[in-house]
């Protein structure tokens, strides 16, 4: 086995360390401006004149927890008719003048919020500024635009949901995992809500939770700040507040016992996947909860992908993440069986394992590659003006400002040993666990994937 110099190893922890020290100075000295209106929005302001682009970031303070049953899904069918038009730009203006600026946009709605970005020449700024103002204060809504996307958000639930062994095994996980959270529904929705999602629905949802005082911009990249901040007040100012949402409650009750769903349908092989309730990306096991998820499966170095994978061979993937949200969320694991094995063995081997941690802890050569990948996926947002954009608008709107952007590396790399084995002893109890195991069959007609 070939093996790395001490003189490598030891260039390379000081590398990081440096790296680390770097991240946290640029954390510390962003020269971030901010601005807030009467009206309640939110504005940050990070000048970077290396090169002529900017980028402009709005997270909007809505997602899937905020629907209820018969209107799931409206929050990710608005993340699509947000681009469809305002009262002073026609449907597909929006995407034609920031290309033309050289540039693109693009959204993803999530279970806590629903986020839009654009990249674009800096000589774009005012035209999206305009833009931007016109569609959060008078969206496009009819019925004609609410049919052409409940048609595509449909069509994107049979591919990716309905048609999809893991998805739909996600959904089945979170339906039954959860009893009294909106998390228990998935951000696409069930298909009879979104045939039920009415004009009505959408003008009212539209009007509450896409409100300046919900929502927070974050601007970064070749621009003057006070000639930006004098334009988004001509702008933007005369959007009226609304009534705050109200808030999420989180009813959801302590699970006292495993659950077990046993799912049928075509497939070639057996697989399995289980969540632990877990806790809040505000809590602060948090950290030590995603750094046991790189240990646990991250590459093929990985725990469980060196046992399961390579050395027992009972499967073909295994998988592992924190799914930490604005309430407690879940620790989700999956894996496809390897053909003449059981799901029963992957899941004895994956328990083993956990109890392994709980009891033995890990290396710390485990516990610093992990804390690696956690500064490298940082620095790689941070070094960009979209992941900058990303970042001051995230925290500031969901971690109780931007300046916290500065506490993240610090959390990660204080986790020791210690840690990884409470949290491993504390989360992972199989009274806290919800099991789907797929069946595979064959019915009359299937074709099978």
């Amino acid at each position: 086995m070939k093996t790395t110099p001490k003189i490598s190893r030891l260039f390379s922890f000081g590398l990081l360390l440096a790296t680390t020290q770097v991240s946290l100075a640029q954390t510390a000295n962003l020269n971030v401006q901010s601005l807030k209106l009467k009206n309640g929005l939110t504005v940050l302001a990070l000048e970077d004149h290396a090169v002529p682009t900017v980028s402009y970031y709005t997270v909007f303070k809505v997602g899937s927890r905020n629907e209820r049953p018969g209107i799931t899904g409206l929050s990710h069918l608005f993340e699509h008719m947000m681009f469809n038009g305002s009262a002073k730009y026609k449907p597909k203006v929006f995407d034609q003048i920031i290309e033309a600026g050289g540039g693109s946009s693009n959204a993803f709605t999530n279970s806590d919020t629903t986020e839009y970005f654009e990249d674009f020449s800096t000589q774009t700024l005012d035209s999206v500024l305009l833009l931007e103002a016109d569609r959060m204060k008078a969206l496009k809504l009819d019925k004609a635009n609410i049919e052409q996307e409940r048609g595509i958000v449909k069509e994107e639930r049979r591919v990716n949901t309905d048609n999809s062994i893991p998805g739909s095994m996600n959904e089945l996980l979170e339906n039954n995992a959860f009893v009294a959270h909106p998390y228990r529904w998935d951000t696409i929705g069930f298909m009879k809500d979104l045939d039920a999602i009415t004009l009505s629905d959408a003008q009212t949802y539209f009007k509450t939770y896409y409100a300046p005082n919900n929502a927070v911009v974050a601007v970064v990249g070749d621009f003057n700040a006070k000639t930006l901040f004098a334009k988004i007040k001509t702008y933007f100012e005369e959007i009226p507040s609304q009534t705050p949402p109200r808030p999420v409650v989180n009813s959801e009750p302590e699970q006292t016992g495993e659950k077990r769903i046993v799912y049928h349908r075509t497939a070639e092989l057996p697989a399995v996947t289980f969540g632990y309730h877990t806790i809040s990306y505000l809590q602060a096991d948090d950290p030590v909860l995603d750094l046991l998820s790189v240990i646990l499966t991250g590459g093929e170095s990985s725990r469980l992908y060196k046992t399961l994978v390579y050395e027992k061979q009972i499967a073909t993937y295994v998988g592992a993440s924190n799914d930490s949200r604005i309430d407690p969320g879940l620790f989700v694991f999956s894996a496809q069986v390897r053909e003449g094995h059981t799901t029963a063995e992957i899941e004895a081997a994956v328990y083993a394992e956990l109890d392994n941690i709980a009891k033995n802890g890990v290396t710390e050569r485990e516990l610093q590659k992990a804390k690696n990948g956690q500064l490298i996926g940082f620095q790689k947002r941070f070094t960009t003006n979209n992941g900058r954009a990303g970042l001051l608008a995230e925290y500031e709107a969901l971690r109780g400002g931007w300046k916290n952007i500065g506490d993240f590396l610090p959390k990660y790399e204080k986790v020791t040993i210690d840690d990884l084995k409470r949290a491993a002893k504390t989360y992972f109890s199989d009274r806290n666990r919800t099991v789907i195991t797929l069946i595979p069959e064959v019915r009359a007609g299937d074709v099978k994937p």
